[in-house]
């Protein structure tokens, strides 16, 4: 057989996805588009990536069986979140089906403490953080870091879940039954200006290519808006953009991977977390760039030529929430407001159902 780390996938053929949300669906338009096929695996049915994809497996992600036969049909897998069981793909990886990005990457992803050991292996600059492995590590960890500080779960929490915030006088214990989660990391709180992403697409060769860094705005910690180009000077740009590829190269990335970031006010940058896959705040991208970063992640995991990521207009990106979707004939009556649906049944609050970019002459006016 050959090095299925090396393996090119040409248009024609099948990428598999772990994971059927937004992420998979805006994966699986831009790959077809290229030729590519899609095949999505996930536990649930009619998710938004199943609607537009070639073919579906609904099945546990533990299901030996059902992941043996997705194995089978697949070229190439990917996946579109982070917390995907790492048995998923290594399962597949086993039929000889190269994972793009590794399942090193997604261990260490999915694992806050992993993550920032990693990143401090890089040596990259990062918030003073400690690992807190139990709760009667907590009190000891938030003398040394101080107050206030951010108790984070190391395992499962995005989109602000999973992470509770330290004040003068919060009460330990309660924390902790708040976080939810075994074990935990506690991060001092960062003195920023602004957060930044950068991605980074890193090809089979390893090509590297960048978007951003964009400037990213949260509200009850979901990304609400990104706004591109961000509002700093070129020598921070600079600094992030090395950090992210830094990074990448270290992960030894096959794929997209974002870095957040903080930006203090002296201009140092400090790493907040990494994602190895398409994210929220690239969404502009499918707009606004010559590749957008759904289809530089397809060339990157398939082995082909990366594209361009220049840019032909400043966008606003913004989050449609819950029943924020009911404005969506009001945008698709704005004339620089381009709409995208996922095509979700039921509007919750906080749930990502939509966004819509708004684009605007490069360096004009909104």
């Amino acid at each position: 057989m050959n090095d299925v780390t090396k393996r090119v996938v040409p248009p024609g053929g099948t990428i598999g996805i772990l994971g059927g949300g937004q992420l998979g669906r805006m994966t699986a338009m831009a790959a077809a588009r290229l030729g590519y096929r899609s095949h999505i695996y996930c536990p649930d049915e009619d998710t938004p990536a199943a609607q537009v994809a070639d073919k579906v497996t609904v099945a546990s992600y533990f299901d030996r069986d059902a992941l043996a036969a997705f194995g089978d049909v697949i070229d190439v897998v990917t996946y579109e979140f982070e917390n995907v069981p790492t048995l998923s793909p290594q399962y597949v990886w086993a039929r000889g089906v190269p994972v793009r990005p590794s399942t090193k990457a997604l261990d260490i992803s999915q694992n806050r403490m992993a993550e920032k050991y990693f990143l401090k292996d890089c040596g990259v600059p990062m918030v003073k953080w400690i690992g807190v492995p139990a709760p009667v590590n907590l009190a000891e960890a938030v003398e040394k870091i101080g107050r206030p500080s951010i108790l984070k779960s190391a395992r499962g929490g995005y989109d602000g879940k999973g992470q509770v915030r330290i004040g003068p006088d919060t009460d330990l214990d309660a924390v902790w039954q708040e976080m939810g989660g075994e074990n935990g990391v506690l991060e001092a709180v960062a003195d920023f200006v602004c957060e930044v992403s950068v991605i980074v697409a890193r090809g089979l060769d390893g090509t590297v290519v960048h978007y951003g860094p964009m400037e990213n705005r949260h509200a009850h910690g979901i990304l609400d808006t990104t706004t591109v180009p961000a509002r700093v000077d070129e020598a921070v740009a600079a600094e992030a953009r090395r950090i992210a590829e830094v990074v990448a190269v270290e992960l030894d990335v096959v794929g997209l991977l974002a870095v957040e970031m903080f930006v203090l006010a002296d201009g140092k940058v400090l790493v907040n977390e990494i994602a190895p896959r398409p994210h929220n705040s690239g969404h502009w991208t499918i707009d606004a760039c010559m590749t957008s970063q759904f289809e530089q992640h397809v060339r990157a995991i398939c082995g082909v030529p990366l594209g361009s990521t220049e840019r032909f207009f400043d966008a606003e990106m913004r989050n449609l929430l819950g029943d924020a979707i009911d404005d969506w004939e009001r945008y698709l009556a704005t004339p620089n407001a381009r709409l995208h649906l996922y095509g979700k049944r039921e509007a919750r609050p906080g749930r990502k159902m939509g966004h819509v970019t708004f684009l605007t002459p490069m360096g004009g006016e909104p």
